[in-house]
């Protein structure tokens, strides 16, 4: 008995570090063959081999998407003046539903990929002094004097195994920066704190 007992721990232990292994490298292949396929379908291509037969190549959507972005960022930054861009934007924040939808896709691809990125300063915050509960997040906005609030600043905190999160104003002497990568933060909250580093904390000026 304690012979099968060991038998089946040995092969439950080799099980759990094949899934450990095979589970994140399957999702991660997953999620970016989903990826792909959401781009293909926006300019889905196939190439004909025969009068009715024709084939699917995977990816080539999306890289001539790609390619795309990359020339039209590279005409608009050489080519086209910064005073069109102004005059362009002065229109569309005039229109009301299309503003509140472009403004708010732009700044949060901005918010990540831009030269103004906003999720680059990670931060511990207070959220109950007396039971000493603490919380992380990302500082996104320093100043909100056009809020008329003096004091505070916008922390974005995102949820754990989750692509939200929330938005909180507190106040500075709540919040602590953290020296450490943003990237390591971001794993660590979305992982539900299994990717740890070791934090280093400052209170900020």
């Amino acid at each position: 008995m304690e012979i099968n007992n060991a038998f089946l721990k040995r092969i439950l232990n080799y099980f759990v570090r094949g899934l450990i292994l095979v589970a994140p490298l399957y999702f991660t292949i997953l999620i970016i063959w989903m990826g792909v396929e959401a781009m293909d379908n926006i300019l889905p291509i196939s190439i004909p081999i025969s009068n009715n037969r024709s084939v699917y190549l995977p990816g080539l959507g999306m890289l001539i998407i790609l390619t795309g972005i990359i020339l039209l960022g590279f005409f608009f930054s050489t080519v086209v003046p910064q005073s069109f861009f102004k005059f362009t934007e002065s229109i569309l924040r005039r229109i009301p539903l299309v503003s509140l939808i472009f403004y708010s896709i732009k700044d949060l691809i901005s918010a990540f990929v831009g030269e103004k990125k906003k999720f680059n300063q990670p931060v511990l915050v207070t959220i109950n002094r007396e039971s000493d509960i603490k919380k992380l997040g990302f500082i996104t906005q320093t100043d909100l004097s056009h809020l008329h609030i003096k004091d505070y600043i916008a922390v974005y905190m995102p949820h754990s195994y989750a692509f939200s999160g929330e938005l909180f104003i507190v106040p500075i002497e709540n919040v602590t920066l953290l020296n450490a990568s943003s990237t390591d933060i971001m794993k660590m909250i979305i992982s539900g704190g299994v990717s740890v580093k070791e934090l280093n904390g400052q209170t900020p000026e």
